[in-house]
């Protein structure tokens, strides 16, 4: 029998239920969301979590059927399909490729950098790359990304109208002080629709197996794209985690994107990703308990890639 050298193929299910349970418990320090309201009702002690291994080992634990919005997870495959559809110069055109030591809704950074988003990863990224989306309006604008993400690997990525309405209830002043700078700047046209193709955006869900699915597009995409996926993947180690990035690469290693939902997609080049969903967050905006499990993975396999 071939033994398969993958690390994460050699994570035990009881190593996973009892980092799992502790990531439960440091979840009890962090704070849900409250400027969506129902985002606000989500279940503090409800924690998923998918391993999918590159020999195709897949290791679950937890509630893996809840669904639940990608909010800011969806930003790395905004990024991946503009890459493929428009290239690397009308994306970076956009958007600068720096982190920030901001947080990821700082209209000061946007003024500092003189209305250029600096980073694909942040609200003011993700805004102006949703309106270089196709598509007549917000809706053929999300429904194209969804269709081919789901193309992608068979998931069932859809847009949770009732999230969404929660997300346009109560409209998010900050996103809007970004847009205007940037149309002010020039680097964004149309400040509505671009707004309103990013709520819709946000609002794409799916459940932990979806999003490692996806995960493992950036992990083992073919010739034609691994350029675009490097580009991603070095995206999110560097902004992914917000003004904690540069910690969190000190401390696991790891490129990986959170979301205010509590999802967390993690990718480890030549191994395969690990996508949780717990959601109380710290005062990054980041997802406690995935943050808690993914470092206690990452540092009994020695899954940094600066190992």
């Amino acid at each position: 029998m071939k033994i398969s050298t993958n690390k994460l193929s050699h994570l035990q299910p009881e190593q996973l239920n009892a980092w799992a349970t502790e990531a439960i418990n440091r979840s009890k320090s962090g704070q849900i969301p409250a400027y969506i309201p129902l985002l606000a009702q989500a279940d503090r002690q409800v924690f998923a979590v998918q391993i999918r291994a590159i020999d195709g080992q897949i290791l679950s634990w937890g509630s893996t059927a809840q669904t639940f919005p990608l909010m800011s997870v969806v930003k790395p495959f905004v990024l991946l399909y503009l890459l493929c559809t428009l290239g690397e110069k009308a994306v970076f055109d956009c958007v600068g490729c720096d982190p920030s030591e901001m947080p990821f809704n700082s209209l000061t950074q946007l003024e500092i950098d003189q209305g250029k988003p600096r980073n694909p990863m942040l609200n003011s990224g993700a805004i102006a790359l949703a309106s270089l989306l196709p598509g007549k309006n917000a809706v053929e604008r999300c429904q194209n990304l969804q269709t081919w993400l789901n193309q992608q690997v068979n998931s069932q990525l859809f847009v949770d109208e009732l999230m969404l309405d929660s997300v346009n209830a109560m409209p998010n002043q900050n996103n809007w002080d970004l847009a205007l700078e940037m149309v002010q700047s020039g680097y964004l046209q149309n400040s509505a629709i671009a707004l309103e193709t990013y709520n819709r955006l946000c609002c794409l869900s799916g459940t932990v197996d979806d999003l490692a699915k996806l995960g493992m597009v950036l992990v083992n995409g073919g010739e034609a794209i691994a350029e675009h996926c490097r580009t991603v993947k070095a995206l999110m180690a560097t902004c992914g985690l917000y003004e904690a990035s540069a910690r969190l690469a000190l401390r696991v290693g790891i490129p990986a994107k959170s979301g205010v939902s509590g999802a967390m997609l993690s990718v480890i080049p030549g191994e395969g990703a690990i996508v949780s969903y717990s959601p109380p967050l710290n005062k990054e905006g980041n997802s406690v308990g995935g943050l808690f499990l993914l470092e206690q993975i990452s540092k009994a396999l020695r899954l940094s890639v600066f190992d």
